[in-house]
């Protein structure tokens, strides 16, 4: 099987050819059918065509009503002197006349020479101009002037206005074999449109037939979103050709990634579960050694240490292990009906307690009475990291609304804070496990955490069909909005 390389070369030439044939059959077939005396006067119209076309593109210049020569001022033996020429925007549009073509003004000054003028030798340049300041304007048929390195059909045009630009002139060679290329430019005018469409339509098809496997490939990596779809696999066409190559390559990464996450799932989850009952035991033992009679403060400030750290630490690993189980589908969710108005009073009490210690306002101003179906004891953890979160990075003094309302078809849960707030540049990164904002980090020791709290919220929130969204702007607060779906069975 062919590279896909030589297949777009392969076809692409052969548009090429077909498109170069078509070409070359109208061109020879307008230039066989006139005779010299016939292609003479084609030559002839052309000029005058030129002609005309340079004296229609200075009257429609003039009809727009701005200045069509800029004035240039220069210093000549001492002395100064403006040089005139066309502005811009006139000599961006004279540049599309082809062959020769001169603009010149009341004195007989150039204002504009075209690019094949400029291609001549010093000497055909004057020649040339003197032979233009010399024509009879507005008479045919051309008039032939003869330079030294050829011959050319030269016709002036007297521009009827007032303004600077008094006389336009074109010419083209006059040899024999210099008409085929007028001919040339006729066909080309005709068969253009019809090849750019035949090109346009048939790069068209090749290019959509040769990329529409890597647009597959796009799609279907693209829906390889996280470490749950990695055990999706592209399509294999077996073709041999770059992209069968490109797809294998990329199958084999996706199943080294599949290894490394798997991996690394069951490591965490296997950690997680080994800590649990050390730490279960360690905790036994502080809380013992705490409640032995007549112990001296001495003993019990490194007891009470040790014992907030190891809370920590419980806590860490409970953490870990639930994200673990969840990244291996074993996450335990137990639906049936939950009325949340209870439920999230109980987490508004919870949350007057934790903000009395901390100083802090906590209010609940609006509550429905909604159902959802889902594990009542994972909404209570939902709601309550999000409480703490908020009370967490909220200064003494300020303020945290919860608040429940129900939709047409969904329920949503807002804790606003008036808190530190987050920068735009964190937002997108504030469900990311293990991740905080440096304004956050640097509050460590005052606000302990371990990032994990929001990325465990929202894995809830999307295990109930949900989600949990985040607004906030930086020293303002946040607010964190949590949508349900409600349970149509039970409303």
């Amino acid at each position: 099987m062919a590279s896909i390389r030589a297949q777009l070369t392969a076809a692409y030439a052969a548009a090429l050819l077909t498109t170069v044939a078509v070409f070359a059959a109208i061109s020879y077939a307008t230039t066989l059918s006139a005779d010299r005396t016939a292609r003479q006067h084609a030559v002839e119209q052309y000029v005058a065509s030129e002609a005309d076309l340079l004296l229609r593109t200075v009257e429609q210049a003039e009809a727009s009503g701005e200045p069509l020569v800029t004035y240039t001022t220069v210093i000549i033996n001492k002395k100064l002197d403006s040089i005139p020429n066309v502005t811009p925007k006139l000599r961006t549009v004279l540049e599309g006349v082809p062959d020769y073509a001169l603009v010149l003004d009341a004195k007989g000054r150039t204002l504009y020479n075209s690019f094949a003028f400029r291609q001549l030798d010093q000497d055909d340049q004057v020649a040339l101009s003197q032979a233009a300041l010399a024509l009879r304007a507005d008479t045919f048929p051309p008039a032939t002037v003869q330079l030294r390195s050829r011959q050319l059909l030269v016709m002036a045009r007297s521009v009827p206005s007032a303004g600077p630009i008094t006389r336009v002139v074109a010419g083209s060679e006059a040899k024999d074999e210099g008409v085929a290329p007028i001919a040339l430019g006729s066909a080309i005018f005709i068969a253009a449109p019809i090849i750019v469409l035949i090109s346009i339509g048939a790069a068209y098809v090749i290019a959509g037939r040769a990329f529409r496997p890597v647009d597959g490939i796009i799609n279907e990596v693209e829906a390889i979103t996280d470490g749950r779809s990695l055990h999706r696999r592209l399509a294999l066409d077996g073709s041999g050709d770059e992209l069968t190559r490109l797809t294998r390559t990329l199958n084999a990464m996706i199943e080294r990634l599949e290894t490394s996450f798997a991996a690394l799932r069951r490591f965490t989850a296997d950690a997680s579960h080994e800590l649990k009952t050390p730490l279960t035991v360690m905790r036994a033992d502080v809380e013992h050694a705490m409640a032995v009679p007549n112990a001296s403060t001495e003993q019990l400030e490194p007891l009470e240490e040790a014992l907030r750290e190891v809370r920590r630490m419980s806590d860490l690993v409970d953490s870990l292990l639930t994200l673990a189980r969840a990244d291996e589908g074993r996450f335990d969710l137990i639906r049936e009906p939950v009325p949340l108005e209870p439920l999230v009073r109980e987490v508004y009490e919870t949350a007057v307690i934790l903000g009395e210690d901390a100083g802090i306002s906590v209010y609940l101003p609006v509550l429905e009475d909604v159902t959802v179906s889902g594990d009542p004891t994972r909404l209570r953890q939902l709601f309550l990291n999000l409480v703490t979160n908020a009370i967490k990075y909220t200064p003494r003094d300020g303020r945290v609304d919860l608040s429940l309302s129900k939709r047409l078809d969904a329920i949503t849960f807002t804790v606003r804070d008036s808190g530190i707030g987050i920068a735009a540049n964190d937002l997108p990164h504030i469900f990311d496990r293990f991740w905080r904002a440096d304004r956050v980090r640097s509050r460590a020791s005052e606000r302990g955490g371990f990032g994990l709290g929001l990325a465990i919220a929202q894995y809830i929130a999307h295990a109930h069909g949900g989600s949990l969204t985040v607004s906030s702007r930086l020293g303002r607060g946040s607010v964190f909005t949590v949508t349900l779906p409600i349970d149509l069975s039970n409303s």
